[in-house]
């Protein structure tokens, strides 16, 4: 078997009960037909690419484990950068393309777990980033640096919320008791969250640089057009040419799996087309890889940017 550097992720299927999977699936459905419902009320013209890129930008950063203490990885969501750039309904929509590229794509969390990968990172973690930036943007006031503080704590909660919301999943589904799923889930996720904090600043800190206007509340993102897209596209065509070098230790989840026991009841997917996020056919695995992030991102790109474009189109008809 090819090994890959790159670890899954998400909740795999066998992990959540059937109906704590049912439920979620309903929940996340639900959240997500009405963010694509104030996406074509609220996106402006120029905001559409801008979601393609954000999205491939955000899975193409996925990729890209980063070593946590104590033998584990975290990784980017960045749901609070998708948040702080173009709002909450389209961050949802960002943040579920990602999602549902990387269930069906490549294997990476369940399908009947998607439901509950959606409403952990798309819906949950947007909610945080958007109710903690605007609340310490509010209470901090209109000055630069409030900007990257608030980026900061979105961003780390994000992640801490996020993983303490599955693993209520777990504990409602029978799979781990609350009093050993909370406390292993949001530690180790209370390391990764800063990890997700310091990429958010960064990220902040060079368009606070390079183009201050898609921080400005309100902005409908001026000109500065296709050079401006494809730089951005090109960025996480970049991240993932290096997906190589992603820690190969296994993400939050999967190390409290392993930790607690219950790792092994973690079912195989369906179906296979590039699992692992390893192109098959290819032998040389670093090549196998780079074509497999360059090929998600691009999807999703596509998917996000259409989805985009026809809810707009939708809403000057």
């Amino acid at each position: 078997m090819m090994y890959s550097p790159v670890q899954p992720m998400h909740i795999p299927d066998g992990f959540l009960s059937t109906l704590v999977s049912i439920v979620l699936w309903v929940v996340s459905a639900g959240a997500v037909a009405y963010a694509l419902r104030r996406v074509g009320k609220d996106l402006g013209e120029r905001q559409v690419p801008l979601m393609g890129v954000l999205a491939a930008t955000i899975f193409a950063g996925q990729m890209l484990n980063f070593s946590v203490t104590g033998g584990t990885s975290g990784h980017l969501l960045g749901a609070a950068i998708a948040t702080i750039l173009l709002g909450p309904w389209a961050a949802v929509i960002i943040l579920t393309s990602v999602v549902s590229i990387q269930a069906l794509v490549f294997q990476d969390g369940g399908l009947l777990a998607l439901g509950a990968n959606i409403f952990n990172m798309a819906v949950v973690g947007v909610a945080v980033s958007y109710f903690v930036y605007a609340s310490l943007r509010k209470l901090l006031g209109d000055k630069p640096w409030s900007i990257f503080v608030s980026g900061a704590a979105a961003a780390w909660l994000s992640i801490v919320i996020a993983s303490l919301a599955a693993a209520l999943e777990l504990a409602f589904s029978g799979t781990s008791p609350a009093n050993i799923a909370i406390p292993a889930m949001g530690g180790i996720h209370a390391l990764i969250g800063i990890g997700e904090a310091l990429i958010t600043v960064g990220a902040l800190a060079f368009l606070y640089s390079a183009r201050r206007d898609l921080l400005e509340s309100g902005s409908t993102v001026p000109t500065g057009g296709a050079a401006v897209w494809a730089f951005g596209l090109g960025i996480a065509l970049f991240l993932a040419i290096l997906s190589p070098l992603a820690s190969s230790n296994p993400d939050g989840l999967e190390w409290v799996a392993e930790q607690k026991g219950f790792l092994e009841t973690a079912r195989a997917p369906l179906f296979n087309i590039i699992p692992d996020y390893v192109f098959p056919g290819i032998s040389n695995e670093a090549l196998a890889t780079i074509l497999a992030g360059i090929i998600g991102a691009l999807m999703v790109f596509g998917v996000a940017y259409g989805v985009a474009y026809l809810r707009k189109n939708q809403k000057i008809a």
